[in-house]
């Protein structure tokens, strides 16, 4: 048995809880045929522990969670952990497998998103946005401009994302990038806030056309589809495959919008 498919079939028991998530989740810990533990973790995120929002439909974010792992693997950008639909301790919920990023021996989002000194952005990292420190000194926060973070800002674009945090982005111990927690996309209106706004007004790259172009041919019908359909509206599909077409026929990195807030709340 793979790590990758310890989600599905494991068995696991609670290990803690994240007391700064927004929503219920705990990380559980995976056990054998002998109950003892293998060492393998996932967060679980049970739907009964799913905050109230005003512009999501109520026990729906596990199953975007879900989906949005699909849409990642079935374009072939690979960049969310494998995320599954499970029953356990707190009920159903969506068990998406631990990335051990104490391992790679920095935090969440760490050397991906940063502030710096206004005048001291180094080479090879996009400005986001202008502000000031706590002391009122001029700051610019800046992400990596790295080819995996800008594709994973052409994922965030397909699902519509309304929740890309630095925090949500993570270098394994052998330096892969992976994104978590996509419980807030695949709305059917504009949502997105990222802190990945540094690639606005430039061409999407090759790589990721080529994933757009497979997602859409793989979302006109097949299993692919079927699997989606499951979890998300009839009007959420039509609007994924909307901004995949609109995509492909203008394949550029939209800017930002005047008409609403684009940034999530905290950056980090």
């Amino acid at each position: 048995m793979t790590a990758d498919d310890l989600p599905l079939t494991g068995d696991f028991e609670v290990e803690g809880v994240l007391t700064d998530a927004s929503n219920l989740t705990a990380r559980v810990l995976f056990t054998g045929a002998d109950g003892k533990p293998t060492g393998e973790r996932a967060l679980y995120k049970p739907i009964r522990g799913e905050a109230p929002l005003r512009d999501f439909p109520q026990g729906t974010l596990g199953h975007r969670e879900v989906a949005a792992y699909l849409i990642s693997t079935t374009g072939g950008w690979d960049l969310i952990p494998r995320t599954v639909l499970r029953d356990g301790p707190l009920g159903p919920g969506s068990l998406q497998r631990w990335i051990d990023w104490e391992a790679a021996g920095h935090q969440p989002g760490q050397s991906l998103l940063e502030a710096f000194p206004a005048a001291a952005v180094p080479e090879g990292w996009l400005t986001v946005v202008h502000g000031e420190d706590g002391e009122g000194r001029p700051v610019v926060v800046a992400h990596r401009d790295a080819p995996d973070l800008a594709s994973m800002a052409v994922l965030d674009l397909v699902l519509n994302n309304a929740d890309r945090k630095g925090a949500h982005l993570v270098r394994d111990a052998d330096g892969r990038l992976w994104g978590f927690d996509h419980g807030l996309t695949l709305h059917t209106e504009d949502k997105l806030r990222t802190a990945l706004w540094g690639w606005a007004g430039r061409p999407v790259p090759a790589a990721d056309i080529a994933r757009l172009e497979r997602l859409r041919t793989l979302l006109e019908s097949g299993s692919s589809r079927a699997a989606i359909e499951e979890l998300i509206s009839a009007e959420e599909l039509a609007a994924l495959q909307g901004r995949v077409t609109r995509l492909l026929a203008e394949p550029v990195y939209p800017e930002l919008p005047t008409d609403r807030y684009p940034l999530p709340w905290p950056l980090w």
